[in-house]
This record gives structure tokens, sequence and C-alpha cells, in this order.
């Protein structure tokens, strides 16, 4: 039988590396959520808000805005899905009103 070729130490050393640049991208990624969720929380524990402003939290929660719009982005496809399947139940009168909606909107 061959005999396993030894591993290159160089090239253990990289992945090494690699994963462990991997596993801080992963941290930081989990922290900036923790702050995120935290400033959140603390916003609307807050006694004195009366009515929550998202547009409040979007703007002056460092990173929540660009966290919100890669969400978003990520969740086209599976609205876009959901759009679909649901045309199908449609009749052809609200199909065309749709339309004409979305032409009055370009």
């Amino acid at each position: 039988m061959p005999r396993k070729a030894a591993e290159n130490p160089d090239v253990q050393e990289a992945e090494g590396l690699e994963k462990e640049i991997h596993q801080d991208k992963e941290n930081n990624e989990i922290e900036k959520l923790n702050k995120m969720l935290a400033a959140v929380l603390n916003y609307i524990s807050d006694d004195e808000v009366e009515v929550i402003d998202i547009e409040y939290l979007l703007n002056n929660t460092e990173g929540l805005r660009d966290w919100w719009d890669q969400y978003r982005e990520r969740n086209r496809k599976e609205i876009e899905s959901e759009i679909s399947q649901a045309l199908g139940g449609l009749s052809i009168e609200e199909l065309e009103e749709l339309r004409e909606k979305i032409k009055g909107k370009e």
C-alpha cells in the first residue's frame, strides 16, 4: 500500500491562519450584532419612550441600517417566491389591477 504523503507544514500553518482569520471575523460580527441588539433593547426598554421610532433606531444605532439593508437583500429571493406563488391564485381582473398599480408607480 502506498504511504500517506506527509503534509507540508507551510500548508498546515496557512490553513490554521485562514481558520483563525475566519473565526476572528465571526467573532467581530457577533460582537457588532450584540452591540446593535443591546442598543435596540436599551431604547425600547426606556420608560420615557412612548412610541418606538424605527427610523431613529436605524439612524442612531451604529451599523444597524447597513445590517438591515443586507438582511432585506438576502431575503429578496424568498419574497419574490412568495409573490410568485400568490399571483397564481389571483383572478385575471386582480392581476390586471395589480399590473395597473405597478405601471402607475413607474
